[in-house]
């Protein structure tokens, strides 16, 4: 009981390290005045609806398009055989290493007005405008950079159950007189359907967290609410009140996720042999490549051409002595934050694993809602925890606290994030040791400490790096809670893209973007090869 109690602590100190901000926020809202009330009723009022309306159509077409493409692009890939499908299957997970502000940029670029893409309509139809093509800058424009930036949620996930399925399922189903097209609506699909609705649960969860696509855009949503109350109002009831919306929004969506999950349950039975793709010819061949090539194109080698294009233009307008700032300033809050997630995942895990109990479950469920908080969220949160924090201590004793506007403040933010990636991560590795070495160690007189070092350690090494890797990408795209947390004048990689663009300067923000995108590849190729050795067909 002693040594169970002694391990319990770290997962204990991390969730209430987790939660602090978060019941920060919450209770900045519980404790209100009237003139909070009364900003509460004007927002209710004024924006609040516009704010709700707009998310919610968002997310209805986001989820439903992103649904659809990864759905359609893990069928063909999973089910059928024709060239080029190897490639396929591990590059339709490439758009994962494209940030949504950097895509947006890029497809602003490629079909605004003065782009190529209305400038050769233009000159085919004869025509000086075509008052009939979509703009853009709209809700619909930040749905499509959306729903091809986050498809490969759905598509990983998806492609997964496909290949787990039993074949004599579907054959079954043609021997009683379905189609392919009804068999595949009424057998395969619902066996994946609990893997597909957690895609698009983590679609929907991306899309309310994100704040530099639709910044970019100008579309009135959650987040840019947040940021709008507090940067451009100064109004931290406000902006507190809103994040706080958006987190029980969040809150949901994960409940109905796992609840769904527990409904959908199917069994698909037990089968020796994986299911054989079927040999494609003739047209649908081309309907085939068109499945996986479009969302290919229009989630990564579009954006990385047009980027490419804009770089090279440009090339002598980027200012090469501040570009080697922002990216040491990246480097060193990613290399940071992956090392001390890592240290914490690794805690985390291996209590669990010695000293598994409720307490421990518990503990470690709390530290990985961390990645469920919108970055606007958590940054608010913490600004008013520190803030509560500094006018305490100046009112007993005149002083100040050293976290406002300090690296300190901003690492703390990455963790409570991004700790969930590298704590799965983790987790996934130490469910490969078996036991066995663990009680082998025991009979030798191991401590936990050397059972750690000794025997774990040096298998854990390949996760242990993987962990530090996701964690250093996320870090590197991380762009709302850096935008409100960084210290004055310190910009990173992806603050001033997001500046840059937003000044319309994108010749100078294609590199420091291509730089984040060449980042984001790494975790990717890791993907990629594990899709290639088979691992991520069967779990």
């Amino acid at each position: 009981m002693h040594r169970r109690t002694a391990l319990s602590w770290p997962a204990v100190a991390a969730a209430a390290f987790i939660a602090i901000p978060i019941l920060g926020l919450l209770l900045s809202v519980l404790i209100t005045d009237s003139q909070a009330r009364d900003i509460l009723s004007h927002l209710a009022a004024t924006v609040l609806p516009s704010y709700v309306a707009t998310s919610l159509a968002l997310m209805a077409c986001v989820g439903t398009g992103a649904a659809v493409v990864g759905i359609a692009a893990a069928w063909v890939v999973a089910a059928y055989d024709f060239p080029g499908r190897r490639v396929y299957e591990w590059a339709l997970i490439l758009p994962l290493a494209m940030p949504t502000y950097v895509m947006a940029y890029a497809l602003t670029d490629f079909f605004q007005f003065s782009g190529p893409v209305q400038t050769l309509l233009r000159e085919v139809t004869g025509r000086p405008a075509l008052p009939w093509f979509p703009a853009i800058r709209s809700w619909y424009g930040a749905a499509l950079v959306f729903i091809f930036a986050f498809y490969p949620y759905v598509y990983l996930l998806a492609r997964t159950a496909f290949l787990e399925r039993s074949p004599g399922l579907a054959e079954a189903a043609r021997t009683l007189g379905c189609g392919p097209a009804r068999a595949f609506f009424t057998v395969v699909l619902p066996l994946a359907r609990p893997a597909a609705v957690a895609g698009v649960t983590l679609v929907l969860m991306e899309t309310l967290a994100d704040y530099g696509a639709v910044s970019y855009f100008g579309v009135q949503t959650f987040t840019t609410g947040i940021y709008r109350a507090w940067l451009s109002m100064g109004d931290r009831i406000a902006a507190s009140q809103l994040a706080a919306a958006l987190l029980v929004f969040v809150f949901v969506l994960v409940w109905l996720e796992r609840r769904s999950r527990t409904r959908l349950r199917f069994h698909a039975g037990a089968h020796k042999r994986p299911p054989t793709p079927k040999r494609l010819t003739g047209r649908s061949v081309a309907w085939a490549h068109l499945t996986c090539l479009l969302p290919l194109t229009m989630g990564f080698l579009l954006p990385v051409a047009i980027m490419l294009r804009m770089a090279f233009r440009d090339l002598d307008a980027v200012n090469w002595s501040r570009y080697a700032d922002w990216l040491s300033n990246t480097l060193q809050l990613a290399a940071t934050t992956s090392v001390l997630a890592v240290a914490v995942a690794v805690a985390l895990a291996y209590a669990a694993r010695l000293a598994p109990g409720r307490v421990v479950r518990l503990a470690n469920g709390i530290a990985a809602l961390g990645y469920a908080v919108p970055g606007a969220v958590l940054a608010v949160g913490l600004l008013v925890v520190v803030g509560a924090l500094d006018r305490w201590l100046e009112s007993i004793g005149g002083w100040q606290t050293a976290f406002t506007g300090t690296l300190t403040l901003l690492i703390y933010a990455y963790l409570v994030r991004f700790l969930a990636v590298a704590l799965q991560t983790v987790e996934a590795g130490l469910a490969k040791i078996t036991p066995a070495l663990d009680a082998s160690a025991r009979t030798l007189g191991a401590t936990s400490w050397e059972l750690l070092v000794r025997v774990h350690q040096p298998l854990l090494r390949r996760s242990l790096l993987t962990a530090a890797l996701l964690v250093f990408v996320d870090v590197m795209k991380e762009l709302p809670a850096t935008l409100v947390l960084r210290p004055f004048n310190f910009d990173t990689l992806a603050v001033i893209t997001d500046q840059l663009a937003s000044d319309e300067r994108l010749g100078e923000a294609a590199v420091p973007a291509l730089t984040i995108v060449l980042a984001g590849l790494l975790p990717v190729i890791v993907l990629a090869r594990a899709i290639s050795r088979g691992s991520l067909t069967r779990s």
